[in-house]
């Protein structure tokens, strides 16, 4: 997956845009956290891969591992 900041995400919108369509996940990060994903409309997201997904983001939390949804929700808008 792609990142790029927030300010550089309003610059190439289109761009972006036009990357998803085409089959690319792009991550959106804001003051260095992963904000948003950009995903192809078409595509379906299995729920296996939405549980590796969360997974991932709970790795990679300050919360660490064991870490519940509403927790990584609630540390995402501090």
């Amino acid at each position: 997956m792609r990142t790029v900041g927030l300010f550089e995400a309003k610059q190439k919108l289109s761009e972006l845009v036009e990357g998803a369509r085409e089959g690319e996940k792009i991550g959106i990060t804001r003051r260095g956290k992963l904000a948003a994903v950009l995903v192809p409309a078409a595509s379906e997201l299995s729920l296996k891969a939405t549980f590796a997904d969360i997974e991932k983001i709970r790795k990679q939390s300050k919360l660490g591992p064991g870490a519940d949804v509403k927790d990584l929700i609630e540390d995402s808008r501090e």
